[in-house]
Formats: C-alpha cells, structure tokens, sequence
C-alpha cells in the first residue's frame, strides 16, 4: 500500500503525470489516466522514496472497471437510488458510473493513498459526489452496508481473489446484489458466476496481451434451495 503522505501536494502530483480524457468504452466518464505507467510507477516510488509499491492502478482504466462501468450506465436499476459499494475502486470509474446511474449514494474503498486521491479528483471532474474511504474491507467486511457492491478487476492475485471473493459472497448472502467486471484473470472463480454481459473492451498493450479485451460482467450464483 502506498501512502501519500511524503509528497505535500498528492492532488498536484496527480494532475502533473496524468491528461484528463474520457474513457474508450465509457465516454460518459472522463478519467486523470497516465500516457504509460512505467515512468509514472518510477516516479512514484522516487516522490515517496519507497521502492517495490504496487502499480499505480488509480492511473488506468482497467478493462474489468470499464466492462462494470458500462453495464451500469446500460442497467441503471442495478444501483439507481440504492447505497453503493465500489470495492477496490482505483481510479474512481465505477463509483462514478454508479453515481451517474442515478445511485443514492456510492462510496469508493481503496487502501491506497494516491487512489483515494485519484477518486476525489476524477468524481469532481465529472459533477458526482462520492464517498472515499481507506478502510480495508477484507479486514472488516461489515463496513459500510450497502444494496449494491461492485467489484472491477480484482481477480489478479490468488491470496486477493480468495479473500475477494469471501467478501463478495459474504455480501451477497447478506441481501446485497454482487457485480463483478473481470476479463478473464486466472483467478477469477467463473463456476461460482453467472455472467451477465460481455464487451470488447480498448486498452493498452503495456498493461494487456491484446489491444482489446474480452470482458464480462458477472454475478453470484444463486445457492440451490
């Protein structure tokens, strides 16, 4: 987790390395994403004098968060006048789609400090308000109630996916409707989901196999009663 306590200006820092432009699949969005992420990931790590930080996720918009992001805007009941949740929110792209959808109110969980940063920058640019908050969630899973929980590529890592997807299907038994954007990631449980739609989502060949991604947005299956 990196902290942006050792730069004195982190929202500057932000509009220094990033250009404001509105997503490829979700042009209704406009997002601070960085032209590359390597020099903005060694940039990083030199402001704050810490080495081995995670990737500056905040900066992009990953396939996962664009497909989740899209689906809403096209299914506005799923979150229209209900409490969202956007877990491990990056960039802020799904909270924001959410709040554009016609949410009641939305917050963004992300444990990194630039993220956080980046959510607060990106809801302004597009006229929403969201709640930001640094508690981790899948250390106190009952934070925060919520109707909706949303969760964009998050399916990366094993020890993550396993811990995630507790959470998810912890929510979910609780009452809450589960949407998960994943393009596939090794780790993503696809015989516990239904899928709901599909895109071709345009990314970056730095961060991708393919220029375009096949991406679902999913949800948890109902148990058998």
């Amino acid at each position: 987790m990196s902290s942006t306590s050792a730069i004195a200006d982190p929202i500057a820092f932000i509009r220094a390395n990033t250009r404001l432009r509105p997503v490829p699949l979700v042009p209704e969005v406009m997002l601070h994403v960085a032209d590359e992420a390597l020099p903005l990931w060694s940039k990083t790590e030199e402001e704050l004098g810490e080495a081995g930080l995670p990737p500056p996720f905040w900066a992009f918009a990953w396939a996962g968060g664009q497909a989740l992001a899209r689906y809403l805007l096209d299914h506005p009941e799923t979150v229209a006048g209900r409490d969202v949740i956007d877990f491990a929110s990056g960039s802020g792209l799904v909270a924001i789609a959410a709040m554009k959808a016609g949410a009641r109110r939305v917050t963004a969980f992300d444990i990194d400090g630039f993220a956080r940063e980046a959510i607060a920058v990106n809801a302004a640019a597009n006229g929403v308000a969201i709640a930001v908050s640094g508690d981790d969630l899948l250390a106190a899973p009952h934070v925060a109630p919520a109707e909706t929980v949303l969760a964009g590529d998050i399916f990366y890592q094993s020890d993550i996916a396993d811990l995630a997807f507790g959470f998810l299907q912890n929510r979910a038994d609780g009452g809450a409707f589960v949407l998960i954007g994943d393009p596939g990631r090794y780790y993503l449980p696809k015989d516990k989901l239904t899928q709901l739609a599909s895109y071709g989502v345009p990314v970056t060949r730095e961060l991708e196999d393919a220029e375009i991604k096949a991406t679902g947005v999913w949800t948890l299956k109902q148990p058998v009663r």
